[in-house]
């Protein structure tokens, strides 16, 4: 009984605490900017080994990165084509406009960047945000099959 006065009361009754709630955090960039995961980082070895610091490449060398996320304009909620306006229907049933892509380069497209270049997000160091006049290329990744 002893032990059961000292504890706090929690809201989750006598659970055991676990490990902390993973946080998921959406990075819409603004201005000319677009959000790109680090495909190929000069880290590591082509096998994944980290290489030391007098080992890396010098400064003008590239990046491969995904272009996961692209400045947008604001998005609007529209109904669906047929819906009457007098429904009380959930929001479920409307679609959202996530807003036109105005930074110029499509998303998921895979584009070279110079290392240094972008900010590096704070809780993921494959993440950066990227102004797009730092883009140095959009690369089609081609197959050997759609060559022949």
């Amino acid at each position: 009984m002893a032990d059961s006065a000292r504890r706090k009361p929690t809201d989750e009754g006598d659970a055991p605490p676990g490990p902390p709630r993973r946080i998921t955090r959406h990075v819409q960039p603004l201005g000319p900017r677009v959000l790109v995961r680090v495909i190929k980082s000069p880290d590591r070895s082509e096998t994944g080994l980290f290489l030391p610091q007098g080992v890396k490449e010098d400064n003008a060398m590239a990046l491969l990165g995904e272009v996961v996320e692209v400045a947008r304009t604001m998005p609007k909620a529209e109904r669906l084509a047929g819906d009457d306006e007098d429904d009380d229907q959930d929001d479920e049933e409307r679609r959202v406009d996530l807003g036109k892509n105005v930074s110029g380069v499509p998303l998921g497209s895979n584009v070279l960047f110079e290392k240094e270049r972008g900010v590096i997000v704070p809780w993921d160091d494959t993440l950066r945000l990227i102004e797009v006049r730092h883009i140095l290329a959009i690369v089609d990744i081609i197959t050997e099959d759609e060559i022949q």
